[in-house]
């Protein structure tokens, strides 16, 4: 048996391989730029909403004033997850990662919808992402202490609804803006791991809702999602700007992976990182955390100085979520609530010029060998 040169000719981790064509999101590796659609993440971050990103990523333009009034209405009208769904969640045990609990969620959730396979992926996607954050914090709440927070909100938006369902209270203009600014950058990234599997699920002809359960399970590793958690627990655990020096000097001498530098896409610099490092700056000042701010920046001038590796959107986002008053454990589910809107666009995508995903593999193992009677062997 031979190999064909397709088949002897690897690429680890498809690092560089163009697997389909998408009109969604540019990763400029190049002139490390990003866009949604054409628009550059810094004009979105500055001026515009998650739920005008929501909608641009599904409908490849920009939402007139009607058209967004219209989507945040619609929005509106999913706010509260059924009865059935809260039982569910109540039953979900308290040793649970957030993310199990997700993944469990929004599969029940798929199925109390009548028909998946025949609705509109737009439809759906406005279900889910309204009911994303009650689901999480209903849970969160009850798990911790029992309590049946009521899901009625007086925020107009994802982000406002997240923060006063944690809280208890409408969250400042500030931290309402601070959410919603980390939501937008982290709705779309290109074929990232999580939405290569929703557009793999979605070339089965599988329903909107396993093709997002995929993600989220995607999403669960700590090299994909994750890092802005042990991003976090770092940070505090060094505690200062100078022992985090000394820290992350004894780790690289240990060569321990040190969770948000770098990205396979971005080779001098994350676009979305500076943008979300000013909003970290800015919250750590205002809530009395200054130190936090200035031990993370420590520990970018030595991953620079040391590796030539910069910080990616997760490493500053630990600080931001954290100023917000987020739990860590919430960290990773906070990025489902924003890229389930890039994972919805992919899946509609995926559909409308549909071509089953089955890439080959490079065998590696023996070629052709006699059988051997089971007793002739040793």
């Amino acid at each position: 048996m031979t190999l064909t040169k397709q088949q002897d000719e690897a690429h680890a981790g498809l690092a560089g391989v163009i697997a389909g064509d998408s009109s969604i999101c540019l990763c400029g590796a190049e002139d490390e730029s990003l866009l949604y659609c054409g628009y550059s993440i810094e004009d979105l971050a500055a001026s515009s909403s998650f739920e005008e990103v929501s909608w641009l990523l599904l409908h490849g333009e920009l939402p007139n004033k009607k058209e967004l009034e219209k989507y945040k209405n619609a929005l509106n009208q999913h706010k509260s997850p059924s009865a059935a769904l809260i039982k569910v969640l109540e039953q979900i045990p308290e040793h649970t990662n957030p993310m199990d609990m997700l993944r469990t969620g929004i599969s029940f959730f798929g199925n109390l919808e009548k028909d998946p396979e025949h609705t509109d992926p737009k439809e759906l996607s406005e279900k889910l992402l309204v009911t994303l954050s009650p689901m999480m914090l209903y849970w969160w709440h009850f798990q911790q202490n029992k309590a049946r927070i009521k899901l009625n909100v007086s925020a107009h938006s994802i982000a406002g609804t997240f923060l006063e369902l944690l809280h208890g209270k409408p969250p400042s203009p500030m931290h309402s803006q601070a959410l919603d600014v980390a939501l937008i950058l982290y709705a779309e990234h290109e074929f990232n791991a999580s939405t290569f599997t929703v557009r793999t699920i979605a070339s089965t002809l599988s329903d909107y809702f396993s093709a997002i359960v995929g993600g989220v399970g995607a999403l669960r590793g700590s090299l994909h999602g994750g890092a802005n958690e042990w991003a976090m627990k770092l940070i505090e655990q060094c505690g200062s700007p100078d022992k985090a020096e000394k820290t992350i000097l004894e780790m690289l001498g240990q060569k321990k992976l040190i969770m948000g530098f770098g990205h396979r896409v971005y080779k001098r610099g994350d676009p979305r990182s500076p943008i979300i490092k000013k909003w970290a700056k800015k919250l750590a000042e205002a809530s009395g955390e200054s130190h936090l701010f200035e031990t993370a920046e420590r520990i970018e001038q030595v991953m620079l100085k040391e590796k030539k590796l910069f910080p990616n959107l997760d490493f500053y986002s630990a600080v931001v979520f954290h100023c917000l008053g987020i739990p860590t454990d919430l960290f990773t589910p906070i990025f489902v609530l924003a890229r389930t809107a890039g994972w919805s666009a992919h899946y509609q995508e995926q559909h409308t010029h549909n071509k089953l995903i089955r890439p080959l593999s490079h065998y590696i193992g023996p070629t052709h060998r006699p059988y051997i009677p089971l007793e002739k062997r040793s």
